[in-house]
């Protein structure tokens, strides 16, 4: 039976940083926390912002049952469980019930008028997964990260960006261009958004030449004052930038 013979296990490297092999836990958890977590200790220029006209501001409105309804109706049933090990299977037979959801609710408008989100929800674990087709995987940029939150948790932050993406959108904060990540935009909208920019252009008798980039590790550098007060320009109620101050800090994961 050839199948149960030994197997030579794959060549592996230590993961290194600062040219210093991490050998230890300890050691480790400074090269992933550095590398994927460096928004805190980021200098930045919020002059940048006096550019940007501030929008009227818009009152938040308590939440409703058609929007956590509608927003369970799209999550995926077999998504990765979070530390709280609640299924959307669950989360779902739970909220059935209008007793149920109404105390959800109330949390969530509580969390709003407070400014302030639950420790609870701040917990997280981080799945570090390595990239495809490397040479090696001695580099932590090497590795991608699945965070995985508490179930309840992702149901409220998808109806609190849904609403702040209305929000927005509606007070033209976002400009016409931005396609990607918005909600009733589509690949076939970029597609006619470029084509219209070619047509115009050979119009004139030019040729049009296209320059696509990304912005590597934009997440891990985006500075979280910068993103109140840009919240603040767009509008959005005070009590709703008081909260995502609280939102992004003071965060736990652990890394698997």
């Amino acid at each position: 039976m050839n199948w149960v013979s030994k197997r030579k296990p794959s060549a592996t490297k230590a993961i290194k940083y600062e040219g210093q092999p991490c050998i230890t836990p300890e050691s480790l958890w400074g090269a992933l926390h550095t590398t994927f977590n460096t928004a805190l200790h980021c200098q930045i220029d919020v002059e940048v912002l006096n550019e940007i006209g501030s929008k009227p501001t818009s009152n938040w409105v308590p939440f409703l049952k058609e929007e956590f309804r509608q927003a369970l109706v799209k999550c995926n049933n077999s998504s990765a469980l979070g530390p709280d090990k609640l299924t959307w299977c669950h989360l779902k037979a739970i909220l059935k019930q209008d007793v149920c959801l109404a105390y959800i609710i109330n949390i969530t408008d509580a969390c709003i008028n407070l400014g302030h989100w639950p420790n609870h929800f701040k917990q997280s674990s981080t799945v570090i997964i390595p990239k495809p087709n490397k040479p090696a995987y001695d580099n932590p940029k090497h590795f991608q990260l699945i965070v995985l939150l508490n179930t309840l948790g992702k149901l409220i932050e998808k109806i609190i960006a849904d609403r702040l993406q209305f929000h927005i959108v509606k007070n033209d904060f976002i400009h016409p261009s931005q396609l990607g990540g918005l909600k009733f935009k589509s690949t076939s909208d970029t597609g006619v958004a470029l084509t219209h920019v070619i047509q115009s252009g050979w119009v004139k008798n030019r040729t049009t030449s296209i320059l696509a980039f990304d912005i590597a590790q934009f997440f891990p550098f985006l500075n979280h004052h910068l993103l109140t007060l840009s919240l603040e320009k767009a509008g959005l109620d005070p009590k709703v930038t008081s909260f995502f101050a609280d939102f992004l800090v003071q965060r736990k994961t652990n890394y698997l």
